[in-house]
């Protein structure tokens, strides 16, 4: 997998800057831009068999030309010249493409109907997400090196500011992030992901600062266009996802690829969390001496028993509890 990415930007449209009437971005994947291309060059009959198949893909990348064919009532060799048009070689590469787009376009619904489809028992399912978060971590400790990691770290400590967006299920990882390097004496902050919001804080930043966009997929719309238009404001930026084609990739200047393949409707965080924790070792390790002293003044209040819950705690509150009781009984007498 490739960290950081070429940048080779397949942009169909140009993308709006928040100005009425102007055109947004279209993303597509592999398989989309080839049926773009060749759509001119194909009867209605096939436009409508390959609109049917990438509609229905998560129904469709698994099988073979055969099985294609009958799904949709085709001769096989209309599935084979069909993708003959598309400039595959053979179908092999087509299939490719079509999990690829699968993947990219995968939503709640889908990955849950794709998994009901396999015959298996509850536990067995347990079983086998644990074991997809742990090929995930596997792909991550093999493609994420540790020069990739100290370079963004180095970025991070050159920033004058940090603008982590993370939207939904990304939201969480985006505020560990933000906290970790406030923690660090990182000016850093991880907006809520309303647009207007988004817009206001990103409009906001400039060249010595950093926009991190955090989306996975199809990516979200507000991650995006934060990473756009950072990158119109010449602010850098840096992307984590789970494609080096995602529009999270394409609109960063680095990126990282971590996997978030399961078998649950939600999607796997383990690879992110772990890339993420990664950075935050780095940034620690870039100026030990600086974090040390930080983190010397949160040592006081760790010492000083007031953020920890204890039994006075809850003493307290049975006294409370107790006096409530009590109040309301003389109330209602």
């Amino acid at each position: 997998m490739n960290l950081d990415g070429d940048k080779t930007d397949n942009r169909a449209q140009s993308h709006a800057d928040g100005k009425p009437g102007e055109e947004r971005t279209v993303w597509m994947t592999a398989l989309e831009s080839r049926f773009a291309k060749a759509e001119a060059d194909l009867s209605t009959s096939r436009r409508k068999l390959l609109r049917e198949i990438l509609d229905n893909c998560q129904d469709t990348y698994f099988l073979s030309s055969r099985e294609l064919a009958k799904r949709y009532e085709v001769d096989t060799a209309t599935i084979v010249r069909t993708v003959q048009v598309l400039r595959y070689k053979c179908y092999g590469d087509f299939l490719a493409d079509l999990r690829s787009h699968f993947v990219s376009r995968i939503t709640p619904y889908k990955a849950m109907k794709s998994a009901t489809r396999e015959r298996r028992g509850l536990a067995d399912r347990i079983n086998q997400c644990l074991a997809m978060e742990s090929r995930n971590l596997d792909s991550l400790r093999s493609s994420l090196h540790a020069d990739r990691v100290i370079e963004v770290a180095k970025r991070i400590h050159r920033a004058r500011r940090i603008l982590v967006v993370g939207v939904d299920f990304a939201a969480p990882l985006a505020r560990l992030l933000a906290y970790g390097l406030v923690t660090l004496g990182h000016d850093a902050e991880a907006p809520e992901g309303s647009t207007g919001n988004l817009q206001q804080k990103v409009n906001l930043l400039g060249p010595k600062d950093l926009l991190i966009g955090i989306s996975f997929g199809r990516c979200l719309r507000a991650t995006v266009d934060s990473l756009i238009r950072a990158r119109d404001h010449k602010v850098p930026t840096f992307g984590i996802t789970n494609s080096d084609t995602s529009p999270v990739a394409r609109f960063s200047d680095s990126f990282w690829i971590t996997s978030i393949a399961s078998s649950a409707f939600h999607g796997s965080y383990v690879a992110p969390l772990a890339a993420i924790n990664a950075l935050l070792a780095a940034c620690a390790h870039i100026n030990p001496q600086r974090s040390l002293t930080l983190l010397r003044d949160k040592e006081q209040e760790f010492r000083s028993g007031t953020r920890w819950y204890s039994t006075s705690d809850a003493e307290s509150r049975s006294r409370f509890e107790e006096n409530g009781y009590e109040d309301r009984g003389k109330e209602n007498s």
